[in-house]
């Protein structure tokens, strides 16, 4: 059940969210709009040749920048406190390549809040789970401030 994120308790893991399915237009787009056109990344029919991994591969970047939303989609809004702001990240190690086609989810617990001038700010470990793999592709602690709270 989602929460107000001034409800949440240290330690509290919130809902997990939908599976993302990634898919080659996704990483074609990314790859677009940040100017990184790594063959790894975009040319499938080379990756079936060279790559280890037999296919594309999602830029790290990308499981990064789906984050915020999975977090919008597992707390609930708050009318008094509006603005959800993304204050950053303090650590993000790249685990696992998402490959093409590969479904992940974001787990997020709660471990530090702290008051700042401007809000309340929201510490969450996060880890980016593949569906049907036992390593994750991502872990990194993501900040998210509650402006005006």
């Amino acid at each position: 059940m989602a929460k107000k994120l001034l409800e949440l308790t240290l330690g509290e893991q919130l809902p997990v969210g939908d599976w993302i399915s990634i898919s080659q237009a996704d990483i074609d787009l990314f790859a677009k709009a940040t100017n990184d056109h790594q063959w790894i990344h975009v040319d499938p029919q080379r990756c079936e040749k060279e790559s280890p991994f037999g296919t594309t591969i999602a830029h790290g970047y990308l499981s990064v920048t789906l984050m915020p939303n999975s977090l919008y989609q597992s707390i609930k809004p708050d009318p008094t406190n509006q603005s959800l702001l993304n204050y950053g990240v303090d650590k993000i190690r790249f685990i696992e390549p998402v490959r093409v086609n590969d479904r992940i989810r974001f787990l997020s617990t709660l471990i530090k809040t702290e008051q700042k001038a401007s809000g309340v700010l929201f510490y969450f470990e996060t880890t980016t789970e593949i569906e049907g793999r036992d390593k994750p592709a991502m872990k990194g602690v993501f900040l998210t401030l509650l402006a005006g709270a």
